[in-house]
């Protein structure tokens, strides 16, 4: 499982990757190609993912989140207001934080 979405890492991942496994990517890939491709084709790894299915939840978590009754705050390392975004997005890009919460 890729979550960090680096070349780097995705590398490591199909490295390995036992001969006919597969890699799972959730991380947001930061490349343009698929990093790995050729040892990946000549060991038969599957790479599999795609963003997350934000929409098949939200109906059900947002209002616990909103009432408290889930704490999202153990997946973000830093909170920003809507002024703030580039902030996040630059803060992530540059590798200081892994996950804003924009708080309205």
């Amino acid at each position: 499982l890729e979550c960090v979405g680096h070349g780097a890492s995705m590398d490591t991942a199909i490295g390995i990757a036992r001969p006919g496994g597969a890699v799972g990517r959730v991380g947001v890939p930061q490349h343009t190609e698929i990093p790995g491709s050729l040892p990946a084709f000549f060991g038969n790894i599957t790479i599999g993912g795609g963003p997350a299915p934000v929409r098949a939840y939200l109906d059900e978590l947002l209002p616990d989140v909103l009432a408290g009754r889930i704490e999202p705050g153990r997946v973000f390392d830093r909170n920003v207001g809507l002024d703030g975004v580039p902030d996040g997005y630059r803060a992530m890009a540059d590798r200081e934080a892994i996950k804003v919460m924009v708080t309205p």
